[in-house]
């Protein structure tokens, strides 16, 4: 695992959603290591036993129900929203709502929520938000409802960073993270492992980097600077809402 400066993450609290998946235990574990506190957020009941590189302590929640956690974003210094499903071939309606609903939507409002807890709270330093788009916002992923949700959701991350004013981007940090295929349950053939994405994803975070890109393959690397570049432009220009 990368070796991270002590200083990086020490001491500050961490939430990370689709924290029981495997990268979400990768995330965990990574930060833990670098002496973090770690709050996990589940869809389901939060694991009974105990493990001492997991998150120390669980919240549940659902989508839909983002305003519930405000209490719990505001001792966050980082969230990480990470959770996501996968339907593979499925395109139902019923399939597309609810990809729909989980990846894109429920972490637009996770976002909205997190963004104004960190207006509102002292400016001591600045809180960071950091949302898994994955590298399907750009590249195919064998499933196109999966795909139309991470481009959505990639949109408006890209959309929102391009539109913070100021006084937003001193209280709220948005990085994005493009991530290619990485071994888990839902993916046994990926070609990472989970614990070396989310220790690319620190040692890249505590660099600074607001685009963070993990993935075997190169043309992401080209292709994903140079269509945030695009986007930030475009949104830029047209902006005439304010904040």
């Amino acid at each position: 695992m990368t070796r991270l400066k002590q200083s990086s993450f020490k001491d500050r609290c961490i939430g990370i959603t689709g924290a029981r998946g495997t990268l979400g235990r990768a995330f965990a574990r990574s930060f833990r290591a670098g002496g973090a506190e770690v709050v996990g957020f589940t869809h389901g009941t939060p694991p009974s036993e105990d493990d001492k590189m997991g998150p120390n302590y669980w919240i549940s929640w659902s989508c839909g129900n983002e305003a519930a956690l405000d209490h719990d974003f505001a001792r966050l210094d980082v969230l990480v929203v990470n959770h996501g499903i996968n339907p593979h071939g499925a395109q139902s309606i019923e399939d597309v709502n609810k990809t729909l609903e989980v990846n894109a939507l429920s972490s637009w409002r996770l976002m909205q929520r997190f963004d104004q807890i960190s207006q509102s709270l002292p400016k001591d330093r600045p809180r960071e938000i950091w949302i898994n788009t994955s590298e399907a916002e750009i590249q195919p992923a064998i499933s196109p409802v999966y795909e139309l949700s991470k481009r959505l959701l990639g949109q408006l991350v890209s959309l929102r960073g391009a539109t913070l004013d100021a006084i937003s981007r001193d209280r709220l940090i948005i990085r994005k993270l493009v991530l290619g295929p990485f071994r888990s349950d839902l993916n046994p053939i990926g070609l990472m492992e989970a614990d070396f994405v989310a220790s690319q994803v620190l040692w890249q975070a505590s660099r600074g980097m607001r685009l963070i890109i993990v993935t075997p393959n190169p043309v992401t690397y080209i292709l994903m600077p140079l269509t945030e570049l695009g986007r930030r432009l475009y949104s830029q220009i047209l902006n005439h809402s304010g904040r």
